[in-house]
């Protein structure tokens, strides 16, 4: 809900368990926004000209503030999410502390300048370096439904790289992305290298227009073109981390026990509001009896509602209507529904775990991302049937692949159109710092963690070093009979004959 007061819009949190009021905040406007990031702009050097490790220091003292804070950030992630509380800590707490971690771990190996060996003919007069140099200032944007951790990651890498963070949680979490800011602050992080505004999709907007140095955003995919698009005009590099319509491919030697826990599970954790949630599931026809009875069984067995300690509400009243919209279009056109399928009656965003059997593509549970506790089951006559049905979308974030044969699994990933494929286990992949995570089609532009995260919050700068200072350069002026000579016999010679063009790659 949202009003002014004076010139100042106003946003008002229900609560998705009850739906009553739990706070309310005040939208920072475009000049805000403008006055943070110039604010960025002047602390940007001084934190930049702290070593690395300084900077891995101090963020690392974060970790503390985190493990003695948790109980004062689970309960705001728990009220304006309604996540149980297994789940405000594994999702968001535990991932946190560990990326925390890693990063400040890897940070002064990753970022310092290293030497590059030159190939052939260049060897033996140059050497090169690599050295790595901040971008400036970065806008972050995160999303709601993990709004801890997906800001806490980004954010962090962006630090360590020798930048200054300006970043916007999400209206309907807003409090829980600000415990970011506060942990870093208490933690040494100076007040203008890390700053939090608030608001909706006009102060994304501004964030994103302002005079900033690169854009990592986490959200739909519409949202994602109107950033790209302003991005370009400005020539602004952007990492855009969006939908996902993730494929789930059970195979016929899959143990069958596991697929169906993990079909239930994956599809339903976080209410299923996770980008890498299982939304669709192909099974082979052969195991399809079986493995449905389980997931069924299993889904019935998942307890939701107030105080429920399995599953919470949904985390915004938009997310419900899709949910609903979508089961309601399967039902229409021939699927079945053995387990939920509806509200739970009451006054918060509670949907029952559902199971959709015989779905097929004609169906929106099938084509457009749903974020809700939904297993979508289609039979396939086989395995090649099912990779090609799950690389039919115009989502390609992630995937899973179930059974016993972990090469059979690595075979089908290779041909799946998708940002990464897990093997008997599926979202995991995005708590994996190794992995670089990122989605192809339209689930995003580009890829958070993986060896190179860091960098990419910076310009890698080549610089190139003479080894010795010749008499005469090859070619510069003024051109001679003898320049023309050089050349063609490097050519007839060098990458004439095999052996040479070998020593010289």
């Amino acid at each position: 809900m949202q009003g002014t007061e004076g010139d100042r819009r106003r946003f008002a949190l229900d609560s998705p368990v009850d739906r009553r009021p739990i706070a309310e905040f005040e939208v920072d406007s475009r000049i805000d926004v403008e006055t943070a990031v110039a604010r960025a702009r002047a602390a940007q050097p001084g934190w930049a000209a702290r070593s690395t490790s300084e900077r891995a220091k101090i963020l690392r003292k974060a970790i503390d503030v985190i493990v003695a804070h948790r109980a004062d950030i689970t309960q705001t992630i728990e009220a304006e999410t309604g996540k149980p509380h297994v789940e405000a800590l594994g999702v968001e707490i535990v991932p946190s502390c560990d990326f925390l971690n890693y990063w400040t771990g890897r940070a002064r190996r990753d970022l310092r300048p290293h030497r590059q060996r030159l190939h052939g003919y260049l060897r033996p007069f140059k050497k090169l370096y690599v050295q790595y140099q901040p971008l400036g200032v970065v806008g972050v944007i995160t999303p709601w439904n993990a709004p801890f951790v997906l800001t806490i990651n980004p954010v962090v890498q962006a630090l360590l790289a020798g930048n200054t963070v300006v970043y916007k949680p999400s209206e309907v979490t807003p409090g829980s992305g600000e415990w970011v800011a506060r942990v870093l602050h208490e933690a040494g992080v100076p007040d203008d290298v890390v700053q939090v505004v608030r608001g909706d999709g006009e102060t994304g907007a501004a964030l994103v227009d302002s005079a900033i140095d690169k854009v990592c955003f986490t959200g739909s995919v519409a949202t994602g073109r109107k950033i790209a698009s302003s991005c370009a005009q400005r020539l602004v590099p952007y990492t855009l981390e969006l939908g996902g319509k993730d494929a789930m491919i059970v195979c016929a030697d899959a143990d069958l026990e596991r697929a169906a826990a993990g079909a239930v599970y994956l599809s339903m954790f976080n209410t299923g509001q996770v980008c890498m949630s299982v939304e669709r599931i192909y099974v082979v026809d052969s195991v399809a009896d079986e493995f449905i009875a389980l997931v069924a069984e299993k889904a019935a067995a998942v307890t939701c509602g107030p105080g429920a300690a399995d599953m919470g509400p949904l985390f915004w009243d938009r997310q419900l209507d899709i949910v609903t919209r979508h089961i309601a279009d399967a039902e229409e056109q021939g699927a079945k529904i053995p387990v939920g399928g509806a509200r739970v009656p009451g006054d918060g965003l509670y949907f029952q775990p559902t199971v959709v059997v015989d779905a097929h593509h004609d169906m929106q549970i099938m084509t457009e991302e749903t974020f809700g506790p939904v297993a979508s089951i289609m039979r396939v006559r086989d395995e090649d049937e099912a990779i090609r049905l799950a690389n039919d979308s115009r989502y390609g974030l992630s995937g899973s692949v179930f059974t016993k044969d972990a090469a059979k699994a690595q075979r089908i990933a290779a041909r799946l159109i998708t940002g990464s494929v897990v093997h008997n286990d599926s979202s995991v992949i995005y708590g994996v710092p190794e992995a670089p995570f990122g989605g192809r089609k339209e689930s995003g532009v580009g890829q958070v963690n993986g060896v190179h995260a860091l960098r990419g919050f910076t310009h890698a700068q080549p610089v190139l070093i003479d080894r010795w200072q010749p008499a005469r350069e090859s070619i510069w002026y003024p051109y001679t009979d003898r320049t023309i000579r050089d050349l063609d016999q490097l050519i007839q010679h060098g990458f004439g004959k095999k052996l040479l063009r070998r020593l010289l790659s």
